[in-house]
């Protein structure tokens, strides 16, 4: 009788103890999902990319000049997570024809790229993203079309087409946003009131029975603004919300049931405060070659840490059929909701959107990074891609067998050919996928990449760090019959001018901001460091290590050659294990290779004598054979390694531009056509907000737009332009 009371009392027990866990996350469901909430948010950050383009039309053969904003999405204040910038320009089919990698210096970089003059006229796309956007594309990126002409080729233009359209309407109800959840409960919102936000829940009897209890929770681009019970009494609960309680954006409003499952969801848009004018001044109108001022007053809105703050500026033909979008209206949407902010925003800014118009664009969106179903879930998400912060990723797979398997739980060392050893060490995962660090700067690094234990037909593939992940577009239509605007015939004309007389924008190198660090040797101190200069030259290898090198032998066996390693403790003993032997800092599998050196080529061997462990990789000794020219050139490459010239980023020019300050310059008879007059990609203002940026006119005459773009540390951000004509 007793033993069967036992298992009783313990289910009795366990179901008290569940329902008391129920009944605290009920009395503290709006603890309960706030926390949640702030897990995930911290879990999963939310980076944002802005592209401020020079222009958004141009003549194949020129250069895009360009500056990269990375943005915290919570914060919406420049980020210092994300070092590296991946720029892509896609063609009309969203191909990727010319890619870099840009260095994020404080969430700011500036880079160009130069137009292949063999494009086709068409619709291209800019495309930017970091190494930890890559979790979420292809939505997670920065995406603007720009329009490339190419007088000299006779294929059609072509125009990508299909793209999420921005109209939308209806109610959202439970069935729409929320499939899985039970029916019965709509909420709407009218927002148009000046000062309080109006909600409707419109519920059902059934769903009143079992939920006379519910929970708002409302947040804006990652924050939380309020989480309320709400009691449901009657057919419509309604609720009046303070808009001063809401912070500026889109704000998610989402309806939570008594047991804390999303049931119903809204989204709205608060309008951001207007803030004080930022100013140009100017002259209105100048002549040819005619030196421009532009004092520049930001207002007492900017940091007083001039250095965190940036702004870029372009002066470039007024067209009148585009208009570069505006960094503070593009974060207001972003890559968040699976809407294009150039199509929404095309030729007009965010406040002259119609409330009505903007509340029936809401209806169609939902968040791609706000999902309730994966905040609730027991575990939180894991990602293939990490921040570079201090880092690049350089990721591959490693594969064995004819036909190409994983090769899982395998090392893959990673060699720096030169006369300091650097080594690596990556294993497999289950995929046969490994990851290396690389040290982010401008250098060109010669990498050495194998497997520690080859097998037959083993091989190693390098990733891309590009995504191949794209937005899908319908077709791409042919628009021939479309008149090219007549400003563009001018432009190419330009251009072509250019050309002849070999002049371009493009200057000297920029300096780059972070310095290469200095090498040192894996391994630190070698036990013996044995300088062949030191000694007489003998004539082959076994003599050097028979002579010079006690306790190192190499010697010849029926299979080949072998390398040994006497035990430090008992040179009469060796160890079990041959040591590790390199060649200019690369790791070789064959001793057989470094038998025919001719000894005249070394220049040192470093040996180390004892067991040594990088990481857990275990070294049983190690012979370093460092070359006179040091590049590991003298020793052939396996099958199975992979050799490669890898820079992390891609290196930046300055914009250049003619000085016509002497007479001689100003009456040159070098035709000036610049269709790009002015690029500036780091304008810093001193510490009352003010700036001064000066640069010429040239000898095209038309009205240029001044479009600067920038935000400030603490995430103030900033459009200005004006019109300057220039005349005859």
């Amino acid at each position: 009788m007793i033993k069967n009371i036992k298992p009783a009392i313990l289910i009795i027990l366990l179901t008290l103890s569940l329902q008391k866990v129920n009944g605290q996350v009920s009395a503290n469901m709006p603890d309960y999902l706030s926390q949640k909430f702030l897990d995930y948010t911290s879990a999963v950050p939310r980076e944002e990319i802005y592209v401020h383009s020079d222009r958004e039309d141009y003549i194949s053969g020129e250069e895009l000049w360009f500056n990269v904003y990375l943005i915290d999405r919570q914060s919406l204040k420049p980020s210092v997570g994300s070092k590296i910038a991946y720029v892509e320009l896609l063609n009309p089919e969203s191909r990727p024809i010319v890619q870099k990698r840009i260095l994020l210096d404080k969430g700011f970089g500036p880079g160009q790229i130069v137009l292949p003059d063999t494009l086709s006229t068409g619709t291209y796309t800019i495309r930017a993203y970091t190494g930890w956007m890559k979790n979420f594309l292809p939505d997670n990126c920065f995406i603007k079309d720009i329009h490339i002409y190419n007088a000299f080729s006779n294929k059609t233009f072509k125009e990508k087409v299909g793209f999420r359209s921005n109209i939308g309407g209806g109610d959202v109800s439970v069935s729409t946003l929320f499939p899985t959840a039970n029916s019965g409960i709509a909420i709407k919102a009218d927002n148009l009131k000046p000062d309080s936000l109006e909600i409707d829940i419109e519920t059902d009897e059934n769903f009143r029975a079992s939920n006379n209890l519910v929970y708002l929770f409302i947040q804006t681009h990652g924050n939380i603004n309020l989480v309320n019970p709400e009691r449901l009494n009657e057919k419509t609960t309604k609720i009046f919300i303070p808009k001063k309680q809401l912070s500026a954006g889109i704000n998610q409003l989402t309806l939570f049931n008594s047991k804390g499952k999303p049931v119903a969801e809204r989204f709205i848009y608060t309008p951001d405060k207007e803030d004080e004018v930022s100013t140009i001044h100017s002259v209105d109108s100048a002549g040819l070659r005619a030196k421009i001022d532009l004092d520049l007053d930001f207002g007492p809105r900017l940091t007083t840490e001039p250095d965190s703050t940036n702004f870029s500026i372009s002066v470039t033909p007024e067209t009148n059929f585009h208009s570069t979008m505006d960094i503070g209206d593009y974060l207001v949407f972003g890559s968040e909701f699976g809407i294009r902010p150039d199509h929404v925003l095309r030729y007009k800014r965010i406040k002259d959107i119609p409330p009505e118009a903007m509340d029936s664009l809401l209806l169609t969106v939902r968040s791609n990074w706000i999902n309730w179903n994966t905040i609730l879930e027991d575990k939180l998400p894991e990602f293939e891609y990490k921040i570079e912060n201090e880092d690049h990723i350089l990721s591959g797979k490693l594969t064995a067998g004819v036909q190409k398997e994983a090769d899982s739980a395998k090392y893959v060392i990673l060699s720096v050919p030169g006369k300091t050893a650097v080594f690596q060490y990556a294993k497999t995962d289950v995929r046969g996928d490994f990851t290396f660090k690389i040290h982010i700067d401008e250098k060109v690094n010669d990498l050495v990449i194998q497997p520690d234990a080859p097998s037959k037909y083993a091989s190693i593939r390098i990733e891309s760090p590009f995504s191949d992940r794209f937005q899908k577009y319908e077709k791409a239509i042919d628009t021939t019959s479309n008149p090219i605007p007549g400003y563009i015939l001018a432009w190419s004309v330009n251009h072509q001018v250019r050309k002849i007389y070999g002049t371009s924008a493009v200057g000297e190198p920029v300096a780059c901001v972070i310095s290469v660090p200095r090498l040192r040797r894996f391994y630190g101190k070698p036990d013996t460091e044995l300088e062949m200069k030191d000694y007489i030259k003998l004539p082959v290898m076994q003599e050097v290590f028979f002579e010079l090198l006690p306790g190192v032998g190499l010697k010849s066996k029926k299979s080949g050659y072998e390398l040994s390693m006497a035990n430090p403790d008992n040179f009469n003993k060796v160890f079990d294990t041959p040591p590790a032997l390199f060649v200019d800092g690369v790791l070789v599998k064959d001793p057989s290779v470094i038998v025919g050196f001719d000894p005249e080529m070394i220049e040192k061997i470093d040996v180390i004598r004892v067991k040594y462990f990088v990481g857990d990789y275990l070294f049983t000794g190690i012979v370093n054979i460092i070359t006179k020219a040091g590049d590991f050139s003298i020793t052939p490459l396996p099958d199975y390694a992979v050799r490669m010239q890898y820079r992390v980023i891609d290196p930046v020019y300055s914009f250049v531009s003619p000085d016509y300050s002497s007479l001689q310059m100003k009456k040159s008879r070098i035709p000036d056509f610049r269709n790009t007059l002015y690029w500036n990609p780091s304008v810093k203002p001193d510490k009352v907000g003010k700036a001064r940026v000066e640069f010429w006119t040239s000898d095209f005459v038309s009205d240029y737009e001044v479009n600067i773009q920038g935000i400030t540390k603490e995430g103030k951000r900033f459009t200005i332009k004006k019109i300057i004509k220039v005349k005859r």
